[in-house]
Parts: C-alpha cells; structure tokens; sequence
C-alpha cells in the first residue's frame, strides 16, 4: 500500500512537471489565442492512456506496479482528461452506449458548471 502510493506520488510530480512543459512550449509555439497547451495535454495523454491499457499487464495478469506508476501517477498528473476519456471507452466496450453519453454528457456539463460556480464563490469572497 505505502510503495503504491509512493509510485502514484513520484509518477504524478513527473507527469505535472510534463504538463507544464507542454503548455510552455505551445504557448512559445502558437501564442495565448487558443489553448493549444491543454489542447495537447489532453490529446496526448489519452493516447498514451490508450496505449498503456492495451500493453501493459493488467491487475489479473500480475504485479500492477507500472500501471500506478505510469496511468495513475504520470498520467494522472499530466492530465485526469485521460482517465475520463478511459472510463468512456470502458462503459462503452462494455456495451452501454447510453450510460457512456450519459458520463460524458455529465462530466462536460458539469464540469463547467463547477469552474463557473467556483468563479462565482471566489469573486464573492474577494469581493
């Protein structure tokens, strides 16, 4: 239990550290008109997401080490669009289409909800 939350701490610093990198380098490359940064993040790591659910050993085959590592950890620091965007794919393999429209719908939705809403409270705290 303490190893795996040490591989998921080391593994989120690095992916962190990675996504700051990505959004530098789009914003030297494309300027702030768009952000292409997060645009980036986004796309990458869910491919990367993809890719390590496909090649990496699952929790059934043996030691999931690489896994907390790399899918929560990196990834999981580098961007949480892509754990979205697996969990998608998950209810959708499984066969339950709606009930994945349903997730994304309210994960949009709410989501930005949320950012409007915590916009909201802090303009009211600060005045």
């Amino acid at each position: 239990m303490v190893r795996d939350a040490v591989l998921v701490f080391l593994g989120g610093g690095v992916g962190s550290v990675l996504r700051w990198l990505t959004g530098l380098a789009a914003l030297r490359l494309w300027g702030p008109a768009f952000p292409f940064g997060t645009l980036a993040v986004n796309i990458l790591g869910c491919l990367i997401m993809g890719l390590c659910y496909r090649l990496l050993p699952s929790l059934a085959e043996g030691p999931h080490a690489t896994r907390l590592l790399l899918m929560t950890g990196v990834l999981g620091g580098y961007t949480t669009f892509s754990a979205f965007a697996l969990d998608a794919a998950g209810l959708w393999m499984r066969e339950q289409p709606v009930l994945a429209l349903v997730y994304v719908g309210a994960s949009v939705v709410l989501s930005l909800v949320g950012v409007a809403l915590g916009l909201w409270i802090g303009k009211l705290v600060t005045g």
